[in-house]
């Protein structure tokens, strides 16, 4: 099977109350970052599932592009007929307003906000020869050694980089910022040494702190992880601002008829209450949410304003 194009096919279950059956056309999920990412994946699993639910068939396509703009613009344009979806990240609802000059989408004005769908707890790692143990003696060795510890990203302006940005601000700490093109090759110099420090999604780094091979000093999650017992929250240690997780939602094109809308929250609602799909979620460190279109919305405008605080101190703006 194309990797690009996956279809969730559909078996006999019960309608939910109150939905009517898609009269033969599919839904069209359009996910703005390549394949096999945390972003196709939640997109596939949620979109399966979806499927069953709706008894309709549900096709994910790849856009990918410019931290996930062309596929988000590609949603905007969209028929706003109820038959189209994207599925919204942290970066393209939250950072990419902040850090891009111009964007070929409008972040609220082209979108109807569906449902944030899963929440990706992040994560602070450390090359085990970095001489600490926990978050606060990584605090005090930044402030003892100002601007000598590296921290990797997988490009510039992306939610890693505006992670890290945050916790200098946080801390009043300084490190220097070597930007990658793409997470791969950040992951890999980290865990060679060549830098020292990168903030992560917890289900990235998660193998690699199991086996030992990276050290994690902080969550960004209101609880302490079942993944990692051990490791304190941001919050825990007096960081609030740094607690928030990232976050795949759905959105359609502005326009999109609220009955269609409100159906599709309703979908991806009960897709996410099903064990299997949950644990499949859960086993990659991703959080079932399902919020409603109004909380998504706020949502997306708290983000934007949070995403731009931190752009201005750090001076982040890209082309």
């Amino acid at each position: 099977m194309d990797r690009r194009t996956f279809i969730a096919t559909t078996a006999a279950v019960s309608f939910l109350p109150g939905m009517v059956k898609a009269q033969g056309k599919p839904i069209r999920l359009i996910v703005p970052f390549p394949p096999a990412g945390a972003t196709d994946i939640t997109g596939r699993i949620i979109g399966e599932a979806v499927g069953r639910v709706l008894q309709t068939t549900v096709v994910v396509e790849n856009r990918a592009g410019a931290g996930g703009s062309i596929g988000m613009a590609e949603v905007a344009r969209s028929a706003a007929d109820g038959s189209t979806f994207g599925v919204a990240t942290l970066s393209t609802h939250g950072v990419n307003p902040a850090v891009y000059k111009t964007l070929p989408y409008d972040p609220i004005k082209d979108f109807a906000p569906v449902t944030e769908m899963v929440r990706a707890p992040g994560v602070l790692v450390v090359n085990p020869s970095v001489p600490v143990q926990t978050l606060e003696q990584f605090i005090a060795y930044l402030k003892a050694n100002p601007g000598k510890v590296t921290y990797a990203t997988p490009g510039n302006g992306t939610i890693s980089h505006m992670w890290a940005e945050l916790f200098k601000s946080t801390t009043g700490t300084d490190m220097v910022h070597i930007p990658y093109r793409g997470a791969g090759p950040a992951i890999n110099d980290l865990l060679g040494g060549q830098v020292l420090a990168y903030f992560d999604q917890v289900a990235a780094s998660l193998p690699h702190i199991k086996a030992g091979k990276l050290r994690a000093l902080a969550v960004s999650w209101d609880s302490r992880l079942d993944v990692l017992p051990d490791v304190p929250t941001y919050g825990e240690r007096g960081m609030q601002s740094n607690n928030d997780p990232s976050w795949f939602g759905l959105v359609a094109p502005a326009g999109t008829p609220a009955a269609a809308v409100n159906r599709m929250q309703q979908a991806v609602a009960t897709a996410l209450k099903e064990p299997p799909v949950r644990e499949r979620l859960a086993g990659l460190g991703l959080y079932a949410s399902g919020t409603t279109p109004a909380e998504f919305t706020k949502q997306i405008h708290d983000e934007m304003a949070k995403m731009q605080k931190i752009s201005k101190f750090a001076k982040i703006q890209l082309d």
